[in-house]
């Protein structure tokens, strides 16, 4: 698969199959983060929001955050949930394919969350997009799978997964950027099922100083 209309197609599938209150939860791994770093509730841009856990938890923080999907299913149920807590005022979502298409301004927040896909897409290069679309004093956090979890689409294959110096290097940052995380922690994940398993993430969190 490698074309807009089909990345559409496999994503819309994929959550109208799921139960809508799965991805409601915000990542332990970006919270935890989030309370380290300590930033001052801005403007957020959450890439490949899902069903939204991170957008409203962020939101609920006092952040004006930006989902974006290429699934309406997802963004309708992220809109949902953004009513049915009073956080609409807080919570923009805008339908994107990525690869294509990219919202406009700049964020003080920009999160890419576990952003993997079947579908063929230039992902490094959606990345760096991200880094440019960071305002001055603000940072991109990408919380990315180095491990395949029993549950995922991709079980059972051979997968070499980047370091993460090998996603700051992709990322192609000049000498405005400070990196204040880049490392690969194991953590104990939940499956759409309820099972267990041990996995490797990647964690980066650069700041762009000015």
């Amino acid at each position: 698969m490698n074309s807009a209309n089909e990345s559409a197609a496999f994503w819309e599938k994929h959550y109208a199959s799921m139960d809508a209150q799965w991805g409601t939860k915000p990542n332990a791994v970006l919270t935890a983060l989030l309370a380290g770093l300590a930033p001052a509730p801005g403007t957020a841009l959450d890439l490949g929001c899902g069903h939204g856990g991170d957008a409203l938890w962020l939101a609920a923080q006092g952040w004006d955050v930006t989902p974006v999907d290429v699934s309406q299913t997802a963004l309708d149920r992220v809109a949902a949930g953004a009513a049915a807590t009073g956080l609409t005022d807080r919570v923009h979502p805008q339908q994107h394919d990525l690869s294509e298409t990219f919202p406009d301004g700049a964020w003080d927040l920009v999160t890419a969350t576990y952003f993997h896909t079947p579908v063929t897409i230039a992902r490094d290069s959606v990345l760096r997009r991200a880094a440019q679309a960071v305002a001055p004093g603000g940072r991109l956090i990408v919380i990315e799978h180095a491990s395949t979890a029993p549950w995922s689409w991709q079980a059972g294959q051979d997968i070499r997964y980047p370091t993460p110096d090998d996603v700051i290097a992709s990322l192609q940052l000049d000498d405005t950027w400070a990196v204040e995380r880049g490392d690969a922690p194991q953590r104990t994940a939940a499956g759409p099922e309820g099972q267990t398993a041990t996995v490797t993430d990647n964690v980066i969190a650069v700041r762009r100083t000015s």
